[in-house]
Protein backbone atom coordinates (compact mmCIF):
# COMPACT_ATOMS: atom_id res chain seq x y z
CA UNK A 1 0.00 0.00 0.00
CA UNK A 2 0.77 3.82 0.01
CA UNK A 3 3.36 4.88 2.61
CA UNK A 4 0.46 6.95 4.06
CA UNK A 5 -1.10 3.90 5.56
CA UNK A 6 2.61 2.74 6.79
CA UNK A 7 3.74 5.80 8.74
CA UNK A 8 -0.05 5.82 10.49
CA UNK A 9 -1.66 3.24 11.78
CA UNK A 10 0.23 -0.06 11.27
CA UNK A 11 -1.55 -2.29 13.57
CA UNK A 12 -5.19 -3.25 15.23
CA UNK A 13 -6.82 -4.95 17.46
CA UNK A 14 -9.76 -7.40 16.57
CA UNK A 15 -12.29 -7.40 19.99
CA UNK A 16 -14.37 -9.83 18.49
CA UNK A 17 -16.71 -11.46 20.36
CA UNK A 18 -15.31 -10.36 24.17
CA UNK A 19 -16.62 -11.44 27.79
CA UNK A 20 -17.46 -14.92 26.28
CA UNK A 21 -16.28 -16.25 29.70
CA UNK A 22 -17.46 -19.57 30.17
CA UNK A 23 -19.19 -19.83 26.63
CA UNK A 24 -15.84 -19.32 25.31
CA UNK A 25 -14.62 -23.20 24.62
CA UNK A 26 -18.50 -23.91 23.13
CA UNK A 27 -18.09 -21.05 21.05
CA UNK A 28 -15.53 -21.46 19.23
CA UNK A 29 -16.05 -25.63 18.71
CA UNK A 30 -19.44 -24.75 17.11
CA UNK A 31 -17.51 -22.09 15.37
CA UNK A 32 -14.97 -24.83 14.08
CA UNK A 33 -17.60 -27.30 13.45
CA UNK A 34 -19.97 -24.55 11.31
CA UNK A 35 -16.48 -24.09 9.41
CA UNK A 36 -15.72 -27.43 8.64
CA UNK A 37 -19.13 -28.42 7.49
CA UNK A 38 -18.95 -25.42 5.32
CA UNK A 39 -16.07 -26.55 3.41
CA UNK A 40 -17.07 -29.86 3.25
CA UNK A 41 -20.36 -28.90 1.99
CA UNK A 42 -19.86 -26.81 -0.25
CA UNK A 43 -16.67 -28.65 -2.00
CA UNK A 44 -19.12 -31.33 -2.26
CA UNK A 45 -21.43 -29.50 -4.14
CA UNK A 46 -18.24 -28.78 -6.71
CA UNK A 47 -17.03 -32.54 -6.85
CA UNK A 48 -20.42 -33.97 -8.04
CA UNK A 49 -20.97 -30.89 -10.69
CA UNK A 50 -17.86 -32.17 -11.80
CA UNK A 51 -17.93 -36.00 -11.36
CA UNK A 52 -21.98 -36.05 -12.41
CA UNK A 53 -23.16 -35.93 -15.69
CA UNK A 54 -26.95 -35.24 -14.53
CA UNK A 55 -25.74 -31.89 -12.85
CA UNK A 56 -24.05 -30.42 -15.82
CA UNK A 57 -27.20 -27.88 -16.44
CA UNK A 58 -26.94 -24.02 -16.14
CA UNK A 59 -28.61 -23.74 -12.62
CA UNK A 60 -26.24 -26.59 -11.45
CA UNK A 61 -23.49 -24.25 -12.44
CA UNK A 62 -23.93 -21.19 -10.88
CA UNK A 63 -24.73 -23.08 -7.38
CA UNK A 64 -20.95 -24.57 -7.79
CA UNK A 65 -19.99 -20.85 -8.27
CA UNK A 66 -22.30 -19.98 -5.31
CA UNK A 67 -19.98 -22.94 -3.07
CA UNK A 68 -16.82 -21.01 -4.65
CA UNK A 69 -17.91 -17.59 -3.05
CA UNK A 70 -19.03 -19.23 -0.17
CA UNK A 71 -15.64 -21.36 0.66
CA UNK A 72 -13.99 -17.84 -0.18
CA UNK A 73 -15.76 -15.55 2.40
CA UNK A 74 -15.79 -18.70 4.87
CA UNK A 75 -11.75 -19.07 4.86
CA UNK A 76 -11.47 -15.21 4.79
CA UNK A 77 -13.16 -14.77 7.99
CA UNK A 78 -13.67 -17.73 10.38
CA UNK A 79 -9.56 -18.40 10.82
CA UNK A 80 -9.44 -15.05 12.43
CA UNK A 81 -12.50 -15.58 14.05
CA UNK A 82 -11.76 -18.59 16.04
CA UNK A 83 -8.30 -17.00 16.79
CA UNK A 84 -10.09 -13.98 18.42
CA UNK A 85 -12.89 -16.03 20.26
CA UNK A 86 -10.28 -18.58 21.59
CA UNK A 87 -7.40 -15.56 22.59
CA UNK A 88 -9.76 -12.61 22.98
CA UNK A 89 -8.92 -10.63 20.45
CA UNK A 90 -6.62 -11.10 17.40
CA UNK A 91 -3.90 -8.36 16.19
CA UNK A 92 -3.83 -7.68 12.55
CA UNK A 93 -1.72 -5.15 10.14
CA UNK A 94 -3.81 -2.61 8.49
CA UNK A 95 -2.63 -3.79 5.26
CA UNK A 96 -3.95 -7.29 6.23
CA UNK A 97 -6.90 -5.83 7.55
CA UNK A 98 -7.88 -4.13 4.31
CA UNK A 99 -7.16 -7.10 2.41
CA UNK A 100 -9.63 -9.39 4.36
CA UNK A 101 -12.25 -6.74 3.48
CA UNK A 102 -11.14 -6.72 0.40
CA UNK A 103 -11.84 -10.66 -0.34
CA UNK A 104 -15.00 -10.18 1.70
CA UNK A 105 -16.51 -7.40 -0.77
CA UNK A 106 -15.23 -9.53 -3.75
CA UNK A 107 -17.36 -12.60 -2.45
CA UNK A 108 -19.88 -11.10 -1.16
CA UNK A 109 -20.24 -8.35 -4.12
CA UNK A 110 -19.93 -11.33 -6.83
CA UNK A 111 -22.84 -13.42 -4.34
CA UNK A 112 -25.31 -10.72 -4.70
CA UNK A 113 -24.92 -10.62 -8.72
CA UNK A 114 -24.69 -14.55 -8.98
CA UNK A 115 -27.92 -14.61 -7.01
CA UNK A 116 -29.83 -12.39 -10.00
CA UNK A 117 -28.42 -14.42 -12.48
CA UNK A 118 -30.11 -17.22 -10.88
CA UNK A 119 -33.05 -15.73 -10.71
CA UNK A 120 -33.23 -14.70 -14.26
CA UNK A 121 -32.55 -18.94 -14.99
CA UNK A 122 -35.74 -19.76 -12.46
CA UNK A 123 -37.42 -16.84 -14.37
CA UNK A 124 -36.85 -18.66 -17.82
CA UNK A 125 -37.46 -22.35 -16.84
CA UNK A 126 -41.19 -21.41 -15.42
CA UNK A 127 -41.85 -18.80 -17.26
CA UNK A 128 -40.52 -19.04 -20.60
CA UNK A 129 -39.65 -22.88 -20.68
CA UNK A 130 -39.25 -22.87 -24.73
CA UNK A 131 -36.62 -20.26 -25.32
CA UNK A 132 -34.91 -21.67 -21.86
CA UNK A 133 -31.86 -23.39 -24.10
CA UNK A 134 -31.41 -21.23 -26.49
CA UNK A 135 -30.87 -18.27 -23.99
CA UNK A 136 -29.46 -20.53 -21.08
CA UNK A 137 -26.43 -22.33 -23.19
CA UNK A 138 -22.95 -22.68 -21.68
CA UNK A 139 -21.60 -19.11 -23.74
CA UNK A 140 -24.06 -16.93 -21.93
CA UNK A 141 -23.23 -18.89 -18.59
CA UNK A 142 -19.51 -18.66 -18.97
CA UNK A 143 -19.83 -14.95 -19.94
CA UNK A 144 -22.40 -13.96 -17.32
CA UNK A 145 -20.23 -16.01 -14.27
CA UNK A 146 -17.41 -14.24 -15.79
CA UNK A 147 -18.74 -10.71 -15.81
CA UNK A 148 -19.76 -11.55 -12.21
CA UNK A 149 -16.18 -12.02 -10.92
CA UNK A 150 -14.98 -9.42 -12.92
CA UNK A 151 -17.25 -6.65 -11.49
CA UNK A 152 -16.77 -8.65 -7.84
CA UNK A 153 -12.86 -7.29 -8.31
CA UNK A 154 -13.53 -3.60 -9.56
CA UNK A 155 -15.88 -3.18 -6.98
CA UNK A 156 -13.14 -4.06 -4.48
CA UNK A 157 -10.70 -2.02 -5.85
CA UNK A 158 -12.80 1.22 -5.74
CA UNK A 159 -13.29 0.35 -2.67
CA UNK A 160 -9.79 0.02 -1.63
CA UNK A 161 -8.82 2.99 -3.63
CA UNK A 162 -10.76 5.36 -1.32
CA UNK A 163 -9.42 3.72 1.59
CA UNK A 164 -6.02 4.15 0.67
CA UNK A 165 -6.78 7.66 0.09
CA UNK A 166 -7.62 8.47 3.65
CA UNK A 167 -5.24 9.15 6.81
CA UNK A 168 -5.01 6.54 9.55
CA UNK A 169 -4.30 7.86 12.78
CA UNK A 170 -6.43 5.41 15.21
CA UNK A 171 -8.06 4.53 17.77
CA UNK A 172 -6.25 1.10 16.67
CA UNK A 173 -9.14 -0.98 17.79
CA UNK A 174 -11.88 -2.71 16.36
CA UNK A 175 -15.09 -4.00 17.91
CA UNK A 176 -15.79 -6.81 15.51
CA UNK A 177 -14.84 -10.08 14.59
CA UNK A 178 -13.62 -8.58 10.93
CA UNK A 179 -12.63 -5.97 9.06
CA UNK A 180 -15.86 -4.61 8.02
CA UNK A 181 -16.63 -0.93 5.76
CA UNK A 182 -17.46 1.37 8.95
CA UNK A 183 -15.17 -0.08 11.11
CA UNK A 184 -12.59 0.49 8.97
CA UNK A 185 -13.78 3.75 8.73
CA UNK A 186 -14.28 4.46 12.50
CA UNK A 187 -9.86 4.27 12.16
CA UNK A 188 -9.59 7.06 9.87
CA UNK A 189 -9.28 10.86 10.80
CA UNK A 190 -10.40 11.90 7.36
CA UNK A 191 -13.36 13.43 6.42
CA UNK A 192 -15.40 10.25 5.26
CA UNK A 193 -18.42 11.63 4.09
CA UNK A 194 -17.63 12.03 0.31
CA UNK A 195 -16.31 7.94 0.31
CA UNK A 196 -20.16 7.04 2.23
CA UNK A 197 -21.18 8.92 -0.64
CA UNK A 198 -19.74 6.79 -3.00
CA UNK A 199 -20.09 3.62 -1.21
CA UNK A 200 -23.81 4.49 -1.71
CA UNK A 201 -23.88 4.53 -5.37
CA UNK A 202 -21.52 1.42 -5.52
CA UNK A 203 -24.28 -0.01 -3.07
CA UNK A 204 -27.01 0.72 -5.31
CA UNK A 205 -25.70 -1.09 -8.42
CA UNK A 206 -24.37 -3.77 -6.85
CA UNK A 207 -26.80 -4.51 -4.28
CA UNK A 208 -30.13 -2.86 -5.10
CA UNK A 209 -30.12 -3.38 -8.54
CA UNK A 210 -29.77 -7.23 -7.94
CA UNK A 211 -32.32 -7.04 -5.91
CA UNK A 212 -34.57 -5.33 -8.16
CA UNK A 213 -34.03 -8.14 -10.75
CA UNK A 214 -34.68 -10.90 -8.58
CA UNK A 215 -37.83 -9.33 -7.11
CA UNK A 216 -39.02 -8.63 -10.97
CA UNK A 217 -38.50 -11.90 -12.14
CA UNK A 218 -40.28 -13.82 -8.64
CA UNK A 219 -43.44 -11.48 -9.44
CA UNK A 220 -43.47 -12.82 -12.77
CA UNK A 221 -42.72 -16.36 -11.81
CA UNK A 222 -45.36 -16.48 -9.20
CA UNK A 223 -47.50 -14.93 -12.16
CA UNK A 224 -47.17 -17.40 -14.13
CA UNK A 225 -47.82 -20.51 -11.10
CA UNK A 226 -51.00 -19.08 -9.79
CA UNK A 227 -52.42 -19.70 -13.88
CA UNK A 228 -51.20 -23.15 -13.37
CA UNK A 229 -54.27 -25.02 -13.29
CA UNK A 230 -53.10 -28.20 -11.29
CA UNK A 231 -52.19 -28.17 -7.45
CA UNK A 232 -49.69 -30.36 -8.34
CA UNK A 233 -48.43 -28.56 -11.70
CA UNK A 234 -48.01 -25.14 -8.97
CA UNK A 235 -46.26 -26.82 -6.77
CA UNK A 236 -43.58 -28.62 -8.74
CA UNK A 237 -43.22 -25.27 -10.50
CA UNK A 238 -42.39 -23.56 -6.96
CA UNK A 239 -40.14 -26.80 -6.09
CA UNK A 240 -38.16 -25.52 -8.67
CA UNK A 241 -37.18 -22.20 -7.41
CA UNK A 242 -37.79 -22.75 -3.71
CA UNK A 243 -34.18 -23.29 -3.02
CA UNK A 244 -32.95 -20.33 -4.93
CA UNK A 245 -35.70 -18.06 -2.87
CA UNK A 246 -35.14 -19.03 0.60
CA UNK A 247 -31.56 -18.30 -0.09
CA UNK A 248 -32.06 -14.71 -1.01
CA UNK A 249 -34.09 -14.56 1.48
CA UNK A 250 -31.50 -15.22 4.45
CA UNK A 251 -28.89 -13.38 2.87
CA UNK A 252 -30.51 -10.23 1.74
CA UNK A 253 -32.41 -10.05 5.15
CA UNK A 254 -29.29 -10.01 7.12
CA UNK A 255 -27.71 -7.49 4.88
CA UNK A 256 -30.66 -5.04 5.21
CA UNK A 257 -30.36 -5.23 8.59
CA UNK A 258 -26.82 -4.70 8.69
CA UNK A 259 -26.30 -2.03 6.35
CA UNK A 260 -29.41 -0.37 5.78
CA UNK A 261 -30.42 0.75 9.16
CA UNK A 262 -27.74 3.13 11.14
CA UNK A 263 -25.81 1.42 13.76
CA UNK A 264 -26.89 3.44 16.67
CA UNK A 265 -30.44 2.40 15.94
CA UNK A 266 -29.72 -1.18 17.45
CA UNK A 267 -26.83 -2.65 19.72
CA UNK A 268 -23.71 -3.73 18.53
CA UNK A 269 -24.57 -7.40 19.55
CA UNK A 270 -27.18 -7.46 17.46
CA UNK A 271 -24.99 -6.05 14.36
CA UNK A 272 -22.25 -8.21 15.10
CA UNK A 273 -24.63 -11.43 15.17
CA UNK A 274 -26.25 -10.34 12.25
CA UNK A 275 -22.95 -10.65 10.50
CA UNK A 276 -22.28 -13.65 11.82
CA UNK A 277 -25.44 -14.82 10.29
CA UNK A 278 -24.25 -13.75 6.48
CA UNK A 279 -20.37 -14.64 7.05
CA UNK A 280 -20.95 -17.60 9.33
CA UNK A 281 -24.00 -19.33 8.89
CA UNK A 282 -25.23 -18.39 5.55
CA UNK A 283 -22.58 -20.51 3.33
CA UNK A 284 -23.48 -23.71 5.86
CA UNK A 285 -26.93 -23.16 4.95
CA UNK A 286 -26.36 -22.48 1.22
CA UNK A 287 -24.61 -26.18 0.28
CA UNK A 288 -27.59 -27.43 2.96
CA UNK A 289 -30.60 -26.01 0.98
CA UNK A 290 -29.32 -26.85 -2.07
CA UNK A 291 -28.09 -30.51 -1.25
CA UNK A 292 -31.23 -31.76 0.93
CA UNK A 293 -33.94 -30.24 -1.00
CA UNK A 294 -32.20 -31.70 -4.37
CA UNK A 295 -33.04 -35.38 -5.62
CA UNK A 296 -30.68 -34.49 -8.69
CA UNK A 297 -27.84 -34.10 -5.99
CA UNK A 298 -29.26 -36.70 -3.89
CA UNK A 299 -29.06 -39.11 -7.16
CA UNK A 300 -25.77 -38.07 -7.79
CA UNK A 301 -24.07 -38.52 -4.79
CA UNK A 302 -25.37 -41.90 -4.70
CA UNK A 303 -23.74 -43.09 -7.99
CA UNK A 304 -20.62 -41.36 -7.20
CA UNK A 305 -20.74 -43.15 -3.41
CA UNK A 306 -21.58 -46.45 -5.11
CA UNK A 307 -18.29 -45.73 -7.70
CA UNK A 308 -16.10 -45.10 -5.11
Amino acid sequence: MTAKLRNNVTLIFLLGFPNLQSFQFPFFSLLTLIYCGTIVGNFLIIVLFLLSKSLQSPMYFFITQLSIFDILVTTDIVPVLLHTVLFGGHFMTLIGCIIQFSVFVISDCSECLLLSVMSYDRYLAICNPLRYHSIMNPKFCVTSVTIIWLLGFLVMFMYVISINNLHFCGPRIIDHFFCDFKPIMKLSCSDTSIIYIEILIIGFFNGFCPFIIIVISYVYIAITILKIPSTTGRHKAFSTCSSHLIVVSILYGTLLVVYMFPIREKSLILSNAMSLSYTVLTPLLNPIIYTLRNKDFKRAFHKIKHVL
